[in-house]
Parts: C-alpha cells; sequence; structure tokens
C-alpha cells in the first residue's frame, strides 16, 4: 500500500487532479468485455423480461458469426476489428468436435484451434461472446461437426443417450467445458451466453438427450444463460426447460415471430441465425441474397426490438476436407469456400451488405465507441503461374500411404485401423484385389461417393453415389481391379448421421459374384503424407504423364505473401496442398472456380505447390488477385 503524505495545498491539488485521472482510466479499463477481465460480476445476461438485460440493463444482441477455425489465425484480429466497426457486439461461434478430438483421446486446442485465445482477443476488442459449443454444430461441416471415429460402432446412435454417445461426449466436454468455465461474464470473462446443441427440433429422435446436454454443461460449471436453436416449425421440439428458445430464419415471417412468442411469452425475442446469404454445392450455381433484402430484414427485426446474430457476418473457407454435404434430393457436396454471400468476404473485403448494415446499426447504436474506423484492406497479388516441372504417380505414391490393411471383404473407410484404430476421416481409399475375367461391375450403391475404376492401372470407368455398372475388358490372366473411393463430403444434418460411412460400404460384384481378398490403402492427404511425399520418387513432368498423380510446382512469393487465389484451367478434379496445407477440392463441374490461398500461408521466396489431380491437367498453376465463386444465383 501507497500512502502519500501532502504537506501543502498545491501539492494537494495535484494529487487529487492525479487520482482523478488514475479513477477515469480504472473506470474506462473496468467498463468493457475485455477490461474488466476477472472482475467478478453476479448478474449476467437475463431473459426474465420481454427485453434482455446484462447486468440488469437493457440489452440488443446484435450479433455477427465469425467461425475461428474458418479464418487463418494470423486474420482472426482483422476480421473480428471489421465485425465491431460494423455496429456488431456479439460474436458467436461454434465449436468443432471434429477437429478438436480428431482421434479418440487426442486433443488439439493450439494454434489454428486456440478457443481460450480467440474467445480472449474477443474480449480485448471490446465484444460479447455467444459460444455454441455442440456436441453436434451442422455448421455445413462433415458430419456436422461430430467426429468420423463415432462411425466405428456400428450399434452407435447419434445425437442420442445411447451409452456410447453419451460417454464419448462427456469424455470430450470434460476436456473442453473446464477452458471456458473462466471465460464466463459472471467470472470476468466476455461469454455471456452458451447454446445448448443446435436444431434439435429437426432431429428429436430422444426426448433425454437436451436435457443430457444441459446437464453436462451444467455441472461443469457452465452458468451463463442458454439458448436453444431451431427453424420456426420444430422450436417446441428442440426446447429444453430452463433454455430460451430462439429462431432461425431468412425472411422474416409474421407467423415464425407469433409462434415463438406463443412458446415462450413476455421473453426475450432472438434470431439466432438470420442468414446473410448460403452455401453452394458442386454442380450448382453460387448462391447470392441481393443487399437491400438483407437490410430490410435486419432493419424490421431491430425495429421490433428483437436481438439477432447474422449467420454468417464472415464465412471463411472450409479448408482441407472439411466441408459436408446434402442428402436430399440427392447427395451434393459442398464447395470448400464458405463465402456465404456474407457482408465480409471470403477474403475479409467489405461488400455492399457490409456498408448497408454499417450505416443500419450505427442509427441503432449509442455509444461513442462501438463504431471504431473501418480497417484497412488486405493488398492481393497475381502471381505469377506456378508451372508444374515434377510427376509423382499415385502407384508410386502408395508405399507412403498407411497400408497395405489386407481384409477378405471391403472395410469402409471408418473401421480401417489407420490412425492407430480410429480409421481414416477424409480423403481417399484404394481398394485393389485381384480378378481373372471381365464382365459386368456392379457397385450396389455400396460407392461414398465416389470411385474411380482400373484394371491393371488402366482407367475404364467411373462410380458415383447411386447404383450403377461398368463393363470389365475380358482377360484370362489375373489382373489388378482398382477402386479409388473419394469421401466428398459426409451429410451435415438430416436424422441419418449414423448412415455416413465412406469408401466401399458393401459387396462390390463382378458377374453378380462379391469380390473378395482386398489390398486396402488409406490416402487421407493428411500434412503428415504429404510431407512424407519429399522422399518419393519423383520424376521430371514427361509429355504423358499417368493419372490420377501428383503434380508439384513453385510459387514466388517476394517480400511480404499477399493473398492471392488458386486457379486451375485446363484441370479436371483433386485437391491443391500449399507448403503442405490442403486448400481444398478443385472440381471443373463448379460453380466454385478460384481456392482462396491466405498469403499467412505463404513464405517469402519459394513455395511448394503439389495437386493431386484425378484425371487430367494443364500443367500450370495460376494465382489471380480476384474471386471466381461461379455464376451467381438470387436465393428463393
Amino acid at each position: 500500500m501507497v500512502v502519500l503524505r501532502i504537506r501543502n495545498v498545491h501539492k494537494r491539488k495535484y494529487a487529487l487532479i492525479f487520482l482523478c485521472i488514475v479513477g477515469f482510466i480504472i473506470y474506462k479499463y473496468l467498463s468493457t468485455p475485455a477490461k474488466r477481465w476477472r472482475m467478478s460480476r453476479k448478474v449476467g445476461l437475463s431473459a426474465n423480461t420481454s427485453q434482455f438485460t446484462l447486468e440488469g440493463e437493457p440489452f440488443c444482441i446484435l450479433g455477427g458469426s465469425i467461425h475461428y477455425f474458418r479464418v487463418p489465425r494470423a486474420y482472426w484480429r482483422d476480421r473480428l476489428m471489421k465485425m465491431k466497426a460494423c455496429g456488431i457486439n456479439t460474436l458467436t461461434t461454434h465449436v468443432p468436435w471434429s477437429l478438436h478430438q480428431p482421434e479418440r483421446g487426442v486433443f488439439n486446442f493450439n494454434t489454428q484451434l486456440d478457443l481460450e485465445a480467440y474467445i480472449s482477443l474477443a474480449a480485448e476488442l471490446e465484444l460479447w461472446v455467444i459460444l455454441r459449443p455442440g456436441p453436434y454444430i451442422s455448421a455445413e461441416l462433415d458430419l456436422g461437426g461430430l467426429p468420423s471415429w463415432l462411425l466405428r460402432d456400428h450399434s452407435m446412435r447419434l445425437r442420442t443417450t445411447h451409452p456410447s454417445f453419451t460417454q464419448a461426449v462427456n469424455v470430450y466436454f470434460d476436456k473442453l467445458i473446464p477452458k471456458l468455465v473462466p471465460l464466463q461474464f459472471k467470472k470476468g470473462g466476455p461469454i455471456i451466453a452458451v447454446q445448448v446443441e443446435n436444431e434439435y427440433g429437426s432431429f428429436a429422435k430422444d426426448q433425454s438427450y437436451m436435457l443430457f446436454i444441459k446437464e453436462a454443461l451444467q455441472s461443469r460449471g457452465i452458468s451463463e444463460l442458454l439458448i436453444t436453436s431451431d427453424i420456426h416449425n420444430t422450436l417446441k421440439s428442440g426446447g429444453i426447460p430452463g433454455a430460451i428458445r430462439s429462431v432461425k430464419l431468412q425472411k422474416l415471417n409474421q407467423r415464425d415471430i407469433q409462434e415463438l412468442m406463443a412458446i415462450q411469452p413476455n421473453s426475450p425475442s432472438l434470431v439466432m441465425e438470420y442468414w446473410t446469404g448460403a452455401f453452394d454445392v458442386w454442380g450448382d450455381l453460387h448462391h447470392v441474397l441481393p443487399p437491400e433484402d438483407m437490410v430490410s430484414t435486419v432493419r424490421e427485426i431491430v425495429r421490433r426490438g428483437m436481438s439477432v446474430n447474422l449467420y454468417m457476418f464472415h464465412g471463411g473457407s472450409s479448408f482441407g476436407f472439411m466441408s459436408g454435404a446434402l442428402a436430399s434430393p440427392s447427395y451434393r457436396a459442398l464447395v470448400p469456400s464458405y463465402d456465404y454471400d456474407a457482408p465480409l468476404s471470403e477474403a475479409g473485403d467489405y461488400t455492399p451488405k457490409y456498408h448497408l448494415l454499417r450505416d443500419l446499426l450505427s442509427r441503432y447504436n449509442t455509444r461513442e465507441d462501438s463504431f471504431p474506423d473501418m480497417p484497412a484492406l488486405r493488398y492481393r497479388e497475381a502471381y505469377e503461374p506456378a508451372i508444374v516441372y515434377q510427376h509423382l504417380s499415385l502407384w508410386d505414391a502408395l508405399s507412403f500411404t498407411e497400408g497395405p490393411f489386407k481384409s477378405p471383404r471391403p472395410v469402409n473407410m471408418e473401421n480401417l485401423p489407420s490412425n492407430n484404430g480410429n480409421g481414416q476421416s477424409y480423403g481417399y481409399t484404394l481398394y485393389e484385389t485381384t480378378i481373372t475375367r471381365g464382365g459386368k461391375l456392379k457397385s450396389g450403391d455400396n460407392v461414398r461417393d465416389r470411385a474411380l475404376v482400373f484394371v491393371d492401372r488402366t482407367y475404364i470407368g467411373l462410380f458415383k453415389h447411386q447404383k450403377l455398372e461398368l463393363a470389365v475388358p475380358d482377360g484370362k490372366a489375373p489382373r489388378t481391379l482398382s477402386l479409388l473411393v473419394e469421401n466428398c463430403g459426409r451429410v451435415h444434418r438430416g436424422r441419418d448421421l449414423d448412415k455416413q460411412h465412406k469408401g466401399l460400404v458393401g459387396d462390390i460384384l463382378l458377374n453378380d459374384v462379391p469380390l473378395r481378398e482386398f489390398s486396402i490403402y488409406s490416402l487421407d492427404m493428411k500434412p503428415s503424407f504429404i510431407d512424407s511425399l519429399y522422399q518419393a520418387p519423383w520424376k521430371s513432368l514427361p509429355e504423358n504423364p499417368t493419372f490420377p498423380g501428383f503434380f508439384m510446382g513453385r510459387l514466388f512469393a517476394y517480400g511480404y505473401p499477399s493473398d492471392t487465389f488458386v486457379k486451375l484451367p485446363g484441370w479436371a478434379k483433386g485437391v491443391v496442398f500449399i507448403n503442405g496445407l490442403n486448400l481444398g477440392r478443385y472440381w471443373s463441374i463448379g460453380p466454385q472456380q478460384a481456392l482462396y490461398l491466405p498469403g499467412a500461408f505463404l513464405n517469402s521466396g519459394i513455395n511448394q505447390v503439389i495437386v493431386f489431380e484425378e484425371q487430367e491437367g494443364d500443367y500450370k498453376v495460376h494465382f489471380e488477385d480476384t474471386p471466381d465463386l461461379g455464376m451467381a444465383a438470387e436465393i428463393q
């Protein structure tokens, strides 16, 4: 303790001025989520009246969703500052179980997945946080963010109180929730609310399940306001006592609001997901929502005194094999871009939606410090093309994969003994067996999701995610039949999540006789596998390289690397790796025609570019300074 002994009036005057300045600084320091850090608070976000209150004062949630796992960590601050500059006061994010626990007993909360650092950054930037920890989150992720190793148990019933599922959830929550407890509002952190699961009303297979998840959160120390979130016609079945219901929508329908208010009268109304756009699927168009439609709906929501969260405010990218898929009306896989036609583009650019939204929210926000200046945009570069100069055939790369695993029958990806007995989550799996005759090859709908078929490494045709036949050429000598099967993405929503096994999920018939005695190679394309390929027997690019194959080139980025977009005209379908990092799939059918490459992924100088191509290539990888998400169509 410091004691000031003030001997005269002048010194007293200066001391009082000094203490006033210190007091003002302390007041300012303690008046925001970042600056009241670790200060204990008694009253958090409350929904006991028709309007939310925070610390007893009226509070309107003006939220925006940005997923930390879809944004390079080096860009977290940039994206959150741009969101705050738009007038948003609350960050929402899902938490993907599949990324945080890739194998049983293996957890990752580091670097790109450092959730605590992300939440702390939000607090530093004076943003409140609504956390959506799942365990199921949808978010257009493979299997809705659930880890694929759960499917090794063929009796598994996901999103229920099936003992195998609840045991796995408990192990995961034992690791996750203690990291979040100190970051809650009443403990001085920025987390003002936590969502219980996600969209359970449209699943609703087990009446006890939501109670189990609620108890799993609260028993581990979650004490802030709980929220459930569903589309309008499933609000009743998705709710739970002790949690406020919220709705998801894109068009404001009076019936939806009346339904919400009827279910929970005298409670605040929250649109937990106002969809600012939509995701895209391969073989379709790029979906957009006109800016005027978006801002008019948000204006009406706020005018009614409702709270709102924009999903997405900034979508980012589903790097690697993160993307999910749709099951209905037919199987369709999602593209890597999660631009979502959001107010902030995939590369962090301001859009017309952003400017209209900022103008709107400035009228409803009276805090002087709510609208900092808009951060400057990052420079983008159209780099010189990377000329492919080396080639490695798929067959020459097999010695660097996990396998071969011998099996009398086909084994699906998840039940392979790879990855320390956790099975294969993503990528490709190669199945090989010996045949002694030709004839009709039938998939029986057992290929998930696409298979390139070869006889003695010569391509003969393609199986898709449906029942098809192929003609196998005649031949009497023993020959090798190979099926390179790709997991294009597990369905991210629906009532059949338990059935999302990939690879060969049943027998393949040759002349109606099941094939047997397989050698199986796991090609999950993890960074460790790509790194190992540098030791492989690469060859100078021949005039007629074999496919499938790996193609290597170099990108030169002098000085401080800038963002760019990878474009592959003349290539058919495959995956792009930059410095060993999986950017995602490309496919000539579109709509997406360019992959976002953050400058944060590049080195100053030489960068290694590897393309895995299935069928044909142009042998140049182009880098452009503008995105290309394909031909656009308005959302109806």
